[in-house]
């Protein structure tokens, strides 16, 4: 498996796979098309049916240049490899240079036709939960040691600033109101739910509220093309800022608790993004929320120190009960009904979390399982309900220009 790096990404949104990707393929390309004085771009499959809504064009040519970059939206021609695959040709004095196809895998990471490895190596030898599980028992060690183990201490400095921006994006996110661009007319709700307290609030009432919050205020930033992390992908980037920002205060967390916690969240995503997917163009909304859910719930359970049972419970279960959810933004926008998906699966993380603690032991499904499991699902969902916008909530609901 890859570093956490390639996980947690840094960027802006609205999209890791439709505006983060497309942007790397870029400028992996233009280093073989620099003296190119003009660059078409074909968007297909996924990338062209919501590519205005996830701002794809904007992206790519924010990083090709306005005036030399041509875009062409192909929504007929098939996607056999990967429902995100965009083509780019350079030309020079109307003699084409070259040309490269690429796909655009989730997270914001990128492959080349004929690659038959991502561009960043591998760091971690072991590539399942239960391999993971019976290492870290025999040396008698947490999930976050093994990270440091096969990253070294520096992947601690990383951790640290991926938790910085994760809060900054809260803090933005809780003090905007407003309108989110795209002509959907999506009110922000972060700033409302964060300082409107219920006229009959109890305990469970506030910790819903405060956690839906700052799931909103990331998912919200994301929407407006702010600067979020990829927890795993843009479109779920809510999920596990929001449970650990609930966390940290309640229960007197440090930030080294924390980011130990991001680290162990990180081996699930992880797990996931190699073994099956983390794209809704591929999989589905279960690929996107269903991992960011069990990212978050094993980083809560490792804030609890709870035990590998306990952790692979909590993630197996977010991800089972996520099982078959659709990818269908309506208007191709990452807003209804993302934005709402991300508070309820980091309420659902700690609900799994809880469970977890109580019936480990009594579990029959592993995380390996599952994980398999939500790919083949994934493969069987129709492609219309596979972030094209074509089905579910983005057919029924007509947009009001």
């Amino acid at each position: 498996m890859q570093s956490l790096r390639y996980l947690y990404r840094i960027g802006n949104g609205p999209s890791s796979s439709h505006t983060m990707g497309p942007m790397v393929a870029a400028k992996r390309f233009l280093k073989h098309a620099e003296n190119a004085d003009k660059v078409k771009v074909i968007l297909y499959g996924s990338l062209a049916k919501t590519g205005v809504g996830h701002m794809t064009d904007r992206a790519v040519k924010g990083v090709i240049g306005e005036d030399r970059c041509e875009i062409v939206f192909d929504f007929e021609t098939p996607t056999d490899v990967h429902p995100n695959t965009l083509d780019f040709i350079a030309y020079k004095n109307g003699e084409e240079l070259c040309r490269k196809r690429y796909f655009s895998i989730g997270g914001g990471e990128v492959l080349a036709e004929g690659e038959e490895k991502r561009e960043h190596p591998d760091v971690y030898p072991l590539n399942s939960f239960t391999q993971i599980v019976e290492y870290c028992r025999q040396k008698d060690i947490r999930l976050w040691q093994y990270v440091e183990e096969c990253e070294g201490v520096e992947i601690w400095d990383y951790l640290t600033e991926v938790w910085r921006v994760m809060s900054q994006a809260v803090a933005r996110g809780i003090s905007t109101d407003g309108v989110l661009h795209g002509g959907l007319g999506t009110q922000r709700k972060a700033r409302y739910l964060y300082r409107q307290r219920h006229i009959d609030e109890n305990e469970e009432t506030k910790t819903n509220r405060l956690i839906c919050a700052y799931a909103f205020a990331v998912s919200e930033e994301n929407a407006s093309g702010g600067v979020i992390v990829t927890a795993p992908t843009c479109g779920a980037c809510g999920v596990v800022p929001a449970t650990m920002k609930y966390l940290q205060p309640k229960r007197k967390f440090t930030d080294t608790q924390i980011i130990h916690a991001l680290a162990a969240g990180g081996i699930i995503g992880n797990l996931i993004k190699t073994n099956a997917s983390i794209s809704g163009a591929e999989c589905g909304c279960q690929a996107e929320i269903g991992t960011a859910c069990a990212m978050a719930a094993a980083a809560a359970a490792e804030l609890y120190e709870l035990d590998l049972d306990q952790i692979e419970y909590a993630a197996e279960m977010s991800i089972e009960h996520h099982l078959g959810l659709t990818c269908d933004p309506i208007g191709g926008l990452v807003q209804i009904p993302c934005i709402e998906r991300n508070a309820i699966a980091a309420m659902r993380a700690l609900n799994a979390v809880n469970l977890a603690d109580f019936l480990a032991d009594t579990r029959k499904i592993s995380f390996d399982t599952i994980v398999e499991t939500m790919y083949e699902t994934g493969k069987d969902l129709k492609v219309m309900y596979r972030e094209t916008a074509e089905g579910g909530l983005a057919k029924k609901y007509k947009m009001k220009y």
